[in-house]
């Protein structure tokens, strides 16, 4: 027999073992044949050995071996094989297996494979010879594994992901490997060995189409850029490297090179002639990126048309490319339907092809960039944007002074500014290449830092989800004053966000406390829940109205709470402005209380609005009536209104609205007068005004609740629904009037029935009703 078949027959004896024994002495010997047979059989036998060991990680025997032993005897054979192999029978069996211990152990494998540097050895062994006889299939599926490595195990292990998996850190080791696998290549190629980069090129031309170029090209250009700048052979790997990308992914890989690269000399040492070769990245070097997109910094169109005029074999694409911007440039459909941007950006490009031409090619190019500067001019010109008036301009003159025309050489007036300086800039000679500073720290400029602000540690919250966590859970004074700042902005921005958490964010802001001292507290927590009752009435309101009456709350919260109310009240009974019209305004605006004023003030405002809605003077008509419009209070108004009549009678642990709470009672019969006064018109007004005159504690409080009632209920209404009210209320006013003790009270109570009396006159004859007092 073979020793082929001899080691074939051993390895079937102990994958036997490991499978069906239950002896862990039986077992780790097993092991331990195998890892002496591990160089031998190689590609034959080592998946289905992986495969037996993943399927024992619940089994008995590997309980019973000790930390070393596992690493020695398990552990190892998933880091000394073929690493293909074992890459993929690892990412299967974690995405398999569900969240267990066996998961942890096999990702904790992963995390050894990684740092032991067997992604390299993986990408090196795919290098040697001319090429792998692998199917396509398994090709890409390998691919698919390493490009998504990422992705995949924080679908698998969220939120408990580890460090070395995320995508910084796992693309840059990638790039780690890239460079020990080239390197390894380079020295190949020097001892004469035969290599093949089509496995490498794929895996960067993946990488990078899935969007992590910037990760990736960060570490890996500065070391191609280094190991090019003597070393021909270094030269050679890179073009080939660049050459054998798929064409379906060159623009993903040329473009972050161009932009991650230091400069023209670099990018041509990485690239060669490939532009000239490759149909793909022409047409992304010489069109797309210049004529397209219009996103890249100044630097990076530099790099670009530097590369192309660098070589002579290059150079022809500098005119083609001129020329293409010439034409855009001096188109009029151009100019009038492209942003600004992208014409500054042209206008860049354009520039820099012009002060990269030789003088040759400017004498054989002069009457093409005279038609262009001269076209150009008049489109930009004849534009009513102001900056790109200013860009033709600019042009125009650049292009006049390289064309050296003497005689009519062009100058305007123009305001000058960081624009146009940029665009004269254009025209200086390229920075010397590959310059690297190494002077010291003190010879070089310092920079201006004098407007320079502390920056945040916390960012304002862009979710109105985000607000709320900030408010509950945030220890941080910053981001609890931006989140309570953002508050009232995120909730009007985004309503429907906002109804699914309305409650609980008006729960929160009105248990919030000004802990850390933060400015205008107040006002930022009154807007914010006052913008939630407008965004989402009716839950709000529910529970605000319930919160009102409930324990463990101060007069404070009490008090907020009407406020809150009385405002949102107020705003959602504007007029609802009709399309194709200007809103009209209210017709009963109503000017809140103070929060920290004194009672009189609020008697002032409402006395002076009576007088001014009772006054009668000379024999004119009467004044028309105020138009009734729709807003979206009337439909909400009861929401607002009848649950604060409940339980106004029953003292609480903490709370006696009819003893020594009675600060907050006459808040809330104001309030309640309030919104039945912005209630004006609505259909539930007269239940309003009929509950409203039921609930009479007594005060000044009250009689401005009346007065509220006969100033929003019609007179019809009130004949018809409060004729019993009326003849109670009237004699109490009477009362009132009359024998006071509170002149505030007295002058109200005459108010009260003067509105009485003006809102019952068109309705009876006046010698139906006798108002004398």
């Amino acid at each position: 027999m073979s020793v082929f078949g001899e080691v074939r027959l051993e390895v079937n004896r102990c994958i036997r073992t490991i499978s069906t024994s239950r002896d862990a002495v039986e077992v780790v010997a097993s092991l331990r044949t195998l890892a002496g047979y591990l160089e031998e059989f190689d590609r034959a036998h080592y998946t289905m050995v992986l495969k037996v060991l993943v399927g024992g990680l619940h089994a008995d025997w590997r309980q019973r071996l000790t930390s070393a032993e596992h690493t020695e005897l398990w552990g190892a054979f998933f880091l000394q094989g073929p690493p293909d192999q074992a890459l993929l029978v690892i990412m299967d069996c974690i995405g398999t297996i569900g969240q267990s211990s066996g998961q942890d152990k096999m990702v904790d494998i992963l995390e050894l494979y990684l740092q032991n540097g067997r992604v390299g050895a993986l990408l090196w062994s795919r290098c040697q010879g001319p090429g792998s006889p692998d199917s396509p299939q398994l090709r890409e599926t390998l691919l698919g594994r390493m490009v998504s490595l990422p992705d995949l195990m924080a679908n698998r292990l969220y939120p408990h992901n580890r460090p070395l998996f995320l995508s910084a850190q796992y693309y840059s080791l990638l790039a780690q490997e890239f460079k020990f696998a080239l390197d390894k290549t380079c020295k190949a190629l020097k001892d004469g060995q035969d290599c093949s980069l089509r496995f490498v090129a794929q895996l960067l031309g993946k990488t990078c189409v899935q969007g992590h170029s910037e990760h990736l090209f960060k570490d890996l250009v500065p070391h191609l850029s280094a190991s090019t700048r003597s070393d021909m052979v270094w030269q050679r790997v890179c073009w080939r490297l660049m050459e054998d990308i798929p064409d379906r992914w060159m623009e993903s890989v040329v473009t972050g090179l161009v932009q991650v690269v230091t400069g023209p000399a670099a990018l041509a040492r990485i690239l060669g002639n490939l532009v000239v070769k490759n149909k793909k990245s022409q047409f992304v070097l010489t069109h797309k990126l210049l004529l397209l997109q219009y996103k890249y910094e100044t630097c990076v169109l530099r790099t670009l048309l530097g590369y192309l005029a660098q070589d002579r074999e290059r150079r022809p694409l500098l005119i083609q490319v001129l020329r293409a911007l010439c034409q855009a440039w001096s188109s009029s459909s151009s100019v009038r339907h492209t942003p600004v941007e992208q014409q500054l950006y042209l206008s860049r490009a354009l520039l820099l092809c012009v002060s990269l031409l030789s003088e040759a090619e400017l004498q054989e190019l002069r009457a093409e960039l005279m038609q262009c500067m001269l076209g150009g001019m008049q489109c930009h010109l004849d534009s009513n944007v102001v900056r790109i008036r200013r860009i033709g301009m600019v042009v125009g003159e650049c292009l006049s002074s390289r064309l050296n025309t003497q005689e009519a050489r062009l100058k305007f007036e123009y305001e000058q500014d960081e624009e146009t300086k940029e665009l004269v800039s254009m025209m200086d000679p390229f920075p010397p290449e590959d310059a690297v500073l190494t002077d010291s720290d003190d010879e070089l400029t310092p920079y201006d830092m004098s407007d320079d602000r502390e920056m945040t540690k916390s960012a304002p919250p862009r979710y109105i989800r985000d607000c709320l966590e900030g408010l509950i859970f945030s220890e941080d004074p910053t981001r609890v004053e931006l989140s309570l700042q953002a508050a009232e902005g995120l909730v009007r921005k985004n309503p429907s966000a906002a109804r699914e958490v309305s409650v609980e964010l008006t729960k929160v802001l009105l248990h919030l406390e000004d802990k850390y001292s933060t400015p205008s507290f107040l006002a930022l927590r009154q807007a914010a829940m006052v913008a939630l009752a407008v965004v989402d009435s009716i839950p709000v309101a529910e529970y605000l109205t319930t919160e009102f009456y409930s324990v463990n709350y101060s007069l404070r919260q009490r008090m907020d709470i009407l406020e809150v109310l009385a405002l949102s009240a107020q705003e959602l009974s504007k007029p609802i402005a009709e399309q194709g019209r200007p809103s009209l305004p209210p017709s009963a605006a109503v000017t809140l209380v103070d929060p920290q004023s004194v009672p009189s003030n609020w008697r002032q405002v409402v006395e002076q609005r009576i007088q001014s809605k009772t006054r009668r003077f000379g024999k004119s008509g009467a004044p028309a009536p105020v138009t009734a419009t729709p807003n979206r209070y009337a439909s909400v108004a009861g929401f607002f209104f009848f649950p604060l009549l409940q339980s106004y009678d029953r003292p609480q642990v903490t709370f006696d609205l009819l003893g020594s709470d009675h600060l907050v009672l006459g808040r809330l019969v104001h309030t309640l007068g309030l919104l039945m006064h912005l209630a004006v018109n609505a259909p539930v007004a007269t239940q309003m005004g009929r509950s409203l005159l039921d609930f009479v504690p007594g005060g000044s409080g009250v009689l401005f609740s009346v007065c509220a009632v006969f100033l929003s209920m019609p007179g019809q209404c009130l004949l018809a629904e409060l004729s019993d009210h009326l003849l109670e209320t009237r004699a109490w006013l009477a009362d009132v009037a009359e024998g006071d003790a509170d002149a505030d009270c007295r002058t109200l109570a005459m108010q009260a029935l003067v509105l009485l009396d003006k809102s019952l006159r068109t309705q009876l004859e006046p010698s139906a009703l006798d108002l004398k007092s």
